[in-house]
Parts: C-alpha cells; sequence; structure tokens
C-alpha cells in the first residue's frame, strides 16, 4: 500500500472533501506536466459526467466491483441505484473518504491483490476513469484479464474506459510516442507520477490503448471486446463479456 507521503491522490480527495483547495499534477518523465481537470471531477454527480461516464454505469448489472474507486462517485451511484456494489482502491486515503461519504462496501486493496477468496465473484467488474490504464504493461493487462476470469460469474462483464493516444495534435505527445517506438515499448504507454503540495507518488506505466489495440490485447484471455463507444478528445469506453 502507499505510504503517506507517497499518496498524493489521497491528499487531493481528502483536502477537497474537507473543503480545502486541491489540485492535481500529473508529470511525465519526459518533463512534461499537466494539471488535471481538477478534484471537483472525482467528487461530481450524475448530470455532471461526460456521456461515456453515464453510459458506462448505465450498463452495469448485478454485483458489481468499481476498481481504483477513488472518491467514489461511481460506486455510490450504483448504490443508490440498488446495486450491491463494492469500491477497492490502493490509496489509504481516497478509501476513507469513500467511507465518510457513506460507500458501505470499501476495501484498501491494490488490484494485483483483488481475489475471489477476498471479495468474491462479481457480474461487472468496472475500471473507470481510465483505471485500466493503470495497469501499465501489455503483458500485465493480459496477465489481469485472465484472472479478472475468475472474479466474474458466467455471463459477466468488464466496463472499462480508456483514451486512443493517437487522437492527439499536441506535438509533445506525437514526440513521446515516436520516443516510444524506438524504445521498443507502445506508443500510449507513458512513465508518469502524480504529484500535489509535497507528496508524490513513485512512477508508474499508464497504458493508453486505441480500442483496435484493446480488442487485440484481449484475445487469448478469456474476454472479448463486444462495443466500444468513443466520447470527446479519444476517450471511450469499451464493454468486454467474459467468454465460456
Amino acid at each position: 500500500m502507499l505510504r503517506d507521503h507517497e499518496d498524493a491522490f489521497g491528499h487531493i480527495m481528502l483536502d477537497y472533501h474537507q473543503g480545502r483547495r486541491a489540485y492535481e499534477i500529473v508529470e511525465r518523465d519526459d518533463g512534461f506536466f499537466s494539471l488535471s481537470p481538477g478534484p471537483q471531477l472525482y467528487f461530481s454527480a450524475y448530470d455532471e459526467w461526460s456521456e461515456i461516464d453515464q453510459l458506462a454505469v448505465e450498463r452495469a448489472r448485478g454485483r458489481a466491483l468499481d476498481i481504483g474507486c477513488g472518491a467514489g462517485r461511481h460506486a455510490l451511484y450504483l448504490q443508490e441505484s440498488g446495486l450491491e456494489v463494492v469500491g477497492v482502491d490502493n490509496s489509504p486515503l481516497a478509501v476513507r473518504v469513500c467511507r465518510e461519504r457513506g460507500l458501505r462496501q470499501v476495501e484498501l486493496l491494490s488490484i494485483q491483490q483483488i481475489s475471489q477468496r477476498k471479495l468474491g465473484v462479481f457480474d461487472t467488474l468496472l475500471l473507470l476513469g481510465n483505471n485500466f490504464a493503470l495497469l501499465g504493461k501489455p503483458e500485465e493487462m493480459q496477465r489481469q484479464l485472465v484472472r479478472f476470469k475468475s472474479l466474474t460469474r458466467p455471463g459477466g462483464q468488464i466496463i472499462l474506459q480508456n483514451r486512443n493516444p493517437y487522437d492527439t495534435d499536441v506535438v509533445e505527445h506525437q514526440e513521446y510516442q515516436t520516443r516510444n517506438f524506438h524504445r521498443g515499448r507502445m506508443p500510449g504507454q507513458l512513465r508518469i507520477r502524480v504529484r500535489y503540495k509535497r507528496y508524490a507518488t513513485p512512477w508508474f506505466d499508464f497504458l493508453l490503448l486505441s480500442a483496435e489495440e484493446l480488442e487485440k490485447l484481449a484475445e487469448g484471455t478469456g474476454w472479448r471486446l463486444r462495443e466500444w463507444v468513443a466520447g470527446q478528445d479519444g476517450a471511450y469506453v469499451a464493454f468486454l463479456d467474459r467468454q465460456p
């Protein structure tokens, strides 16, 4: 689990939750950095979400697992809609915020620590807010997809969001993709960390995929891409079906 000085994201969530001004800096390993849309996004209500965010939660069914639940916006919506939902996050402070906001089932776990023994089985796995990208490398994504099959019942589904890295006219992003190609990495494979005040997460890989790359990556993992719906600026939501 993240130590306190590494839990930059959690400190952002807690400060905003407690009424203090907060911000999120995302730093890339080539020196490029940006401000995220702001922590208010993580606390926003359904009618403030993008269309693909709304579509994602509307398609959830049965018992749902929200992987990387953050401040709990998706899980709380599903809970209020009557679904049984479990949230997990590797940020201790984010988990605290979820509990204080009323999420009944939330656990402090990384993606790799999720197991049927700890949490049971589900009908829907959610990896929203680009959380699937947190798996970082194509081989890790495939490994976890294979493992996710054991977390779901027959007929289960994965609903995930990602962003097409090629849908950009930002020169720095295009140059980074070229650099990745020459290093033998996927074009959308970023090396980043989150910073806030004196806090910084460890560096981690964050893999952006086109829908076509996702479909190919899922082959042989026990999952099939059923459908994907494009949003704005390259963002999309994808629906994967569990195979027999």
